[in-house]
C-alpha cells in the first residue's frame, strides 16, 4: 500500500463514517472496512472501476465531483478523503469546499510538483518531468492542475479551511529534511483539514 494511505488510515478512527472521493477500485476503502470497520461509500467515475468495487462489496456511487457535491447533506461523513485526485479534477477548490461541509475532517493528499526532482527535471531539461510520482507526459496526462505545499496551504488559508495535521512522503536520503522544508523535500503531501470554526 503506498504510504500516504497508510497515514490516511491510521488518521480513521474505527466505526468512522467515510466516503472516499475517487475510490477508484475500492480496495482502499474495503482495507477500511475490513482494518478499521469503517461505514464507506465510494464517489467514482470510471465505469471499470465501479464494477472492480461493486465485486469487493464496496458501496459505490458513479458521480462527477466537478459536477458538485451538493447531494450531500452537511456533517454526513466523519472524514471524506481525496488521495492522488486533487491534481486531475477541473475545480478543486470547490470539492475542497463540499469535503469539508460534508465532512467533520478531510484527508487529502497530492504529488507535490515543488519537490526537488521535479525542479531539477525541468531547470536542466527544458521538460515536463516524468517519474513515479508523476508517470504521464505533459500530453497525455490526467494531471490538470499540479501544485505545491505552499499552493495548497494558500488556497486552505484563501478557503477558511484549518489544516489539522500533514505528513509528507519523501526519498530516503531526504527524510530529515521533509518535515522543515516540505514544498522542496516532500513528493507526496497528506493534510487533514476541516472547516475552521465560525467567529
Amino acid at each position: 500500500m503506498r504510504y500516504d494511505l497508510t497515514q490516511v488510515e491510521a488518521w480513521i478512527t474505527e466505526g468512522s463514517r467515510v466516503l472516499d472521493l475517487g475510490c477508484g477500485d475500492g480496495s482502499f476503502l474495503d482495507r477500511l472496512q475490513r482494518t478499521r470497520r469503517v461505514r464507506g461509500l465510494g464517489l467514482e467515475l470510471d465505469p471499470q472501476n465501479l464494477i472492480a468495487a461493486t465485486r469487493l462489496g464496496v458501496d459505490i456511487v458513479q458521480q462527477d465531483m466537478d459536477q458538485g457535491l451538493s447531494n450531500f447533506p452537511d456533517n454526513s461523513f466523519d472524514i471524506v478523503v481525496l488521495a492522488h485526485a486533487l491534481q486531475v479534477l477541473n475545480r478543486p477548490d470547490q470539492v475542497l469546499r463540499d469535503m469539508v461541509r460534508i465532512g467533520n475532517e478531510a484527508v487529502v493528499t497530492f504529488p507535490n510538483f515543488g519537490h526537488w526532482r521535479c525542479r531539477l527535471h525541468l531547470g536542466l531539461q527544458g521538460r515536463m518531468p516524468v517519474s513515479e510520482v508523476l508517470p504521464y507526459r505533459w500530453f497525455d496526462t490526467p494531471n490538470i492542475h499540479f501544485c505545491t505545499v505552499r499552493d495548497f496551504e494558500a488556497l486552505c488559508h484563501e478557503l477558511n479551511i484549518e489544516i489539522i495535521d500533514r505528513d509528507m512522503v519523501s526519498g530516503t536520503a531526504t527524510q530529515l529534511f521533509k518535515q522543515w522544508f516540505p514544498n522542496l523535500f516532500a513528493s507526496t503531501a497528506i493534510y487533514r483539514i476541516r472547516a475552521c470554526a465560525a467567529s
